[in-house]
């Protein structure tokens, strides 16, 4: 059976930037393992997104408050009967850690890569199409034509100008997750919409369809609402709600 295909969609700014943050270190370990020449290119791409999207002045600070208020959540799970305080603990360490080690990085968070002139170079180039060319910047072709052990080692050294940040997405995208458990719904004639409650602190709306559905899930919403559209991709040019209902899972993250 395949696995489901799942869509997800924050429903504020933080989240948004955990997954946007979340999918560039994703290509780029995806490519850092891979020895080919287009890889390293891909990797060291995702890197220099990485890179821009951290150039907003506030995303430090986004992130140790995100990390502070985590554990303030987690914590007043303590004495909930059924709790594992052991884990709970473990899982309030690493959170504090993450925090403090984001919060330990001198000055803005990438400042290093957006100050490196060969880094420069290549996102000076690349906005250009087909500007990262070999004549166009022949260090990066130089460089790509270096043993592929020698490559890697590069682009780890540079990525460790953002590793705690890696870390912390990793760790806090994780939480918000697996902070609920994902029930079975029903969208009437391709159409599912739910108001949120004031209490509710909802951050990341999860939607599950069966491997192999022809459908996919278009999803919008904020903090007080959200709502989602099944659409039929059978023309990729021109889909269409379906008229049919659909069952899927659904997962609405609030830690």
């Amino acid at each position: 059976m395949a696995d489901p295909i799942i869509f997800e969609h924050p429903l504020n700014e933080k989240c948004r930037t955990l997954l946007r943050l979340s999918h560039l270190f994703e290509q780029f370990e995806h490519h850092l393992a891979m020895q080919t020449e287009w890889s390293s290119r891909a990797a060291l791409m995702a890197l220099l997104d990485i890179a821009a999207v951290l150039a907003r002045a506030d995303i430090k600070s986004e992130l140790i408050k995100e990390a502070d208020r985590t554990v303030n959540s987690l914590a007043k799970m303590a004495d909930k009967p059924g709790v594992d305080r052991v884990r709970l603990d473990q899982i309030l360490g690493d959170v504090q850690a993450v925090g403090e080690a984001v919060q330990a990085v001198q000055g803005q968070l990438g400042h290093a890569l957006r100050n490196n002139d060969f880094l420069t170079a290549v996102v000076q180039r690349s906005s250009i199409p087909g500007g990262s060319f070999d004549f166009d910047l022949p260090q990066l072709h130089h460089w790509l034509k270096q043993d592929h052990a020698e490559r890697v080692m590069q682009l780890d050294a540079w990525r460790q100008e953002v590793a705690a940040v890696q870390d912390a997405v990793d760790l806090l995208l994780s939480l918000i997750r697996n902070s609920a458990t994902a029930k079975p719904e029903h969208a009437i004639a391709g159409f599912y919409q739910r108001t949120l409650s004031g209490s509710t602190q909802a951050q990341l709306v999860r939607v599950a369809l069966p491997g192999g559905t022809p459908l996919f899930a278009e999803i919008s919403g904020s903090k007080h609402r959200f709502s989602i559209r099944f659409l039929e991709c059978n023309d990729m040019e021109h889909p269409a709600q379906t008229t049919d209902d659909v069952a899927f899972m659904l997962t609405t993250c609030n830690l």
